[in-house]
């Protein structure tokens, strides 16, 4: 199965979070997962942050950063009854607002699953909630407002 980002038209493929281009980046891959969408990264280790052994927290924002605009490009397709090459072949989603509630330190060099849900499509705006989870645990939670990039 294609990820949602290797549906990107190749001027919105640069991304260092999620970008198929950008050879030093990433390479976040996001997913359906029926209601959702789902996405499992691993941090690597120079990405720990002020506790020990654990992902800073930039890091946690910029994944869920990369998961949401993607997501929300899938909800979009799926609210229009487009596919996913008919919607993100024209545009793109960007972050008009995200808001990371820190829960608990996340652990580095630890599967990630990040998973995002719907909240509401208006026009070109979607809103989400997404977690971050860890062995199970939830360690962050986030909403996101996208916006559908005006070609």
């Amino acid at each position: 199965m294609k990820a949602i980002q290797d549906y990107y038209a190749e001027k919105y493929s640069h991304c260092y979070g999620c970008g198929r281009n950008n050879p030093q980046g990433h390479h976040l891959k996001s997913y359906p997962d029926g209601e959702q969408t789902i996405a499992r990264f691993t941090v690597p280790e120079q990405y720990t942050g002020g506790v020990p052994e654990h992902v800073y927290g930039g890091m946690v924002a910029s994944l869920l950063d990369c998961h949401g605009t993607a997501s929300a490009a899938y909800f979009a397709a799926q609210n229009e009854g487009l596919s996913l090459d008919e919607e993100l072949g024209r545009c793109r989603f960007v972050t008009a607002s995200l808001k990371v509630d820190f829960l608990q330190p996340t652990p580095i060099a630890t599967e990630l699953v990040i998973r995002a849900s719907l909240r509401a499509v208006e026009g070109r705006k979607v809103q989400l909630e997404m977690t971050m989870s860890a062995a199970g645990s939830i360690t962050a939670k986030a909403e996101m407002l996208a916006v559908r990039l005006q070609n």
